[in-house]
């Protein structure tokens, strides 16, 4: 999502009849609470529909939208809704003006069930997409042409994001304020709705069901998690953490996936990446000098993550996001 300066990000809720009203209420959460004295950048949330009449939702709630479908042009990032019923058609002229909106360029994005309106449309044909893990059948079995994936927490691909369930839903539009306005701005959201700053997208969706043992691995797997964090600029590798867990490390390794749905190394990356954001964001420490202390060991190292992960490299990624008020270092 590439917003001008100098106005508000443009975000599209896209509303019907069905749609649930759990994801309205992250979509709303997310972008349509006003968190500029905090730091955060505007935004300008839009209730869109076909006719601006009260959309009524499950559990006797109603939306009112407050933009037809006209608007959409002027949008920056176009975010859909998960349904109620999974089968619920959307109005014919709402997936029309999602199709005008891709051919524009406009990012989608779908949370839940919103890959099936998004497939309707004839969006995912060709692509990877994901859904909630108990959806991924109904979804292959309506729309063959869509690569149904399982495992994701959420995808992107060809401009089109879709997530898992639930708590993946806040998982990608956070993701979606991170990778436009920045790590700080999308924690600072986070912190204010209590939830998790950071999950990948490729994670896995659910955990297996705890044990008494299993509790008491999470236990140690969290002490090594710690360590991690609170030493990134230290080498590590899994043998290391694993014995600091009093594991071996093929099963420190099974036991760490289990818990937390990525690989030792895989989520070592991705935290080393977030306190190299921050300090690119919020101090004027030279590129090598963060990349010392986020655990990369050299610049072009995170260069080459930041390339994988963010497209983007540190320089620009300073450029873009960081905060000229912020202290010069240390």
């Amino acid at each position: 999502m590439t917003v001008p300066p100098n106005r508000p990000a443009r975000i599209a809720l896209v509303a019907f009849p069905g749609i649930r009203a759990f994801d309205v209420s992250v979509i709303t959460e997310v972008w349509g609470v006003d968190r500029t004295d905090r730091g955060v950048p505007a935004f300008e949330l839009r209730r869109v529909a076909s006719r601006l009449d009260p959309v009524h939702l499950r559990g006797g709630l109603s939306l009112t939208p407050d933009r037809t479908l006209a608007w959409f042009p002027r949008a920056d990032l176009i975010v859909v809704p998960g349904l109620d019923d999974h089968l619920t058609p959307a109005p014919e002229p709402v997936l029309a003006a999602l199709r005008r909106a891709h051919i524009r360029g406009t990012p989608l994005a779908a949370l839940c069930g919103g890959a099936f309106t998004l497939a309707q449309a004839g969006l995912l044909d060709g692509r990877r997409a994901v859904t909630h893990w108990n959806l991924t059948e109904l979804l292959k079995a309506q729309h063959p042409r869509v690569d149904v994936q399982r495992e994701a927490l959420f995808l992107h691909e060809d401009n089109i994001w879709t997530s898992a369930g639930t708590a993946a839903g806040i998982d990608l539009c956070l993701h979606l304020v991170r990778t436009a306005h920045g790590a700080e701005a999308a924690a600072t959201i986070a912190r204010s709705m209590v939830t998790a700053p950071f999950r990948t997208g490729g994670q896995a969706q659910f955990i297996e069901h705890p044990t008494p043992r299993a509790d008491r691995d999470a236990d140690a797997l969290a002490q090594a998690r710690a360590h991690a964090l609170t030493h990134l600029a230290d080498p590590h590798t899994v043998t290391d953490l694993a014995e600091r867990a009093g594991m071996s490390a093929r099963t420190f390794a099974r036991r760490f996936r289990a818990t937390t749905g990525t690989t030792p190394m895989r989520w070592l990356i991705i935290q080393r990446i977030a306190a190299a954001q921050k300090l690119l964001e919020r101090t004027d420490l030279a590129v090598p000098e963060v990349a010392r202390r986020a655990g990369f060991g050299s610049e072009i190292t995170m260069r080459q993550h930041f390339t994988t992960h963010l497209g983007t490299s540190p320089r620009d990624y300073r450029l873009a996001f960081h905060d000229r008020d912020a202290p010069g270092g240390a």
